[in-house]
């Protein structure tokens, strides 16, 4: 038997977005107890990464691939992430 993998989570938001202050714990739940790894980035202090999501945000990437965007469904992280320790 192999040992599960860590899985990559990033969050992406910025000060003052009331959709990224509800996300983000929610993320940080969901990813503690899966032991993920989490990035908390600001779009705001990357220009590729305020063009790519201005208006998605809170946007959440697992292992580099979209999640999610603006909002975050606990349950649904769950399973992708069990999935992605998985693979």
């Amino acid at each position: 038997m192999t040992d599960a993998r860590v899985p990559m989570v990033t969050f992406l938001g910025k000060p003052g977005c009331h959709l990224c202050e509800q996300a983000e714990p929610v993320v940080r739940e969901v990813t503690a107890r899966h032991g993920a790894a989490l990035s908390v980035l600001s779009i705001l202090d990357d220009e590729a990464l305020q063009r790519q999501y201005g208006e998605l945000i809170p946007v959440v990437l697992v292992d580099g691939v979209q999640h999610s965007q603006w909002f975050v469904e606990a349950e649904r992280l769950d399973v992708a992430l069990a999935a992605a320790a998985r693979t």
